[in-house]
């Protein structure tokens, strides 16, 4: 099962897939795809650390998270989709790649992704392409996942697919 959890900053999306990662059975392996580059990242980290259980595995991701994917059993969750097309120059992902590993990989898998296209419209080129490409790639998740949810002010709510697709 493909769980994607989706929703903006600070609206709880962390927390509800930990909620569901640990309601999956088993030990969870946590694949981290930040990385502390200044204070406010570092605590930002340092809070989902100190939420997870002490029995959770972490293992940091970049650009090889669709082949660490793969290697990894029993349930997963991923945090986040942002911060992997971030740690991407080129804001090229493979997009395909990710979404073929998570297809094969055996085991049950929750992927946090951030919702960036409700909010202020990016005054920058680099903002606007982050937002298009973070899009297409929560898309594409989606298309691959067996359910998709979106968490606003700690709400959660389920996504149904489109008609026709």
């Amino acid at each position: 099962m493909i769980i994607l959890v989706l929703g903006g900053t600070r609206s709880g999306k962390s927390e509800a897939a930990e909620a569901l990662a640990a309601g999956l059975g088993g030990p969870v392996t946590y694949v981290a795809t930040g990385r502390a580059m200044d204070e406010d990242m570092a605590a930002r980290i340092a809070a989902h650390r100190a939420r997870r259980p002490a029995g959770w595995a972490t293992v940091e991701a970049g650009k090889d998270l669709p082949d660490l994917l793969r290697d990894l059993a029993g349930p997963v969750l991923v945090d986040s989709l942002g911060t992997w097309l971030a740690g991407h120059d080129d804001l090229a992902p493979g997009i395909a790649p990710l979404c073929a590993a998570l297809r094969e990989r055996p085991g049950d898998t929750v992927v946090v992704s951030e919702e960036v296209g409700l909010g202020v419209h990016p005054p920058t080129e680099a903002g606007r392409r982050f937002a298009d490409v973070l899009g297409t790639l929560n898309r594409a998740v989606a298309d691959v996942a067996d359910r998709v949810l979106l968490v606003v002010a700690g709400r959660v709510l389920p996504l149904e697919r489109a008609e026709g697709t």
